[in-house]
C-alpha cells in the first residue's frame, strides 16, 4: 500500500458515489440535517430511506460524525 491510498471509511467514497449517483457531499448534508441522532439512528435512516447498503451508510455516517467532533 501506498502513502496515497485512502483508508477507512473515505475508503468506500468512489463506489458510493458511483452506485448511488450523489456526491458524497449531499450524503454528509442528509447525514447532518437528520442530526441530532445516533450513529445507529443516522445509518438506519440511510438504509431505510435512501436504499444504501449497511457498509456504505456506516462509513458516511462514520466520516461525517469524525469531522463533526474534530
Amino acid at each position: 500500500m501506498n502513502e496515497n491510498t485512502v483508508k477507512g471509511p473515505a475508503s468506500y467514497f468512489p463506489s458510493i458515489e458511483k452506485k448511488y449517483g450523489r456526491q458524497i457531499s449531499e450524503w454528509k448534508a442528509l447525514v447532518l440535517e437528520a442530526m441530532p441522532a445516533r450513529h445507529m439512528e443516522l445509518v438506519t435512516m440511510l438504509k431505510e430511506k435512501h436504499g444504501m447498503g449497511h457498509g456504505h451508510a456506516n462509513a458516511i455516517v462514520a466520516h461525517t460524525l469524525a469531522e463533526e467532533n474534530s
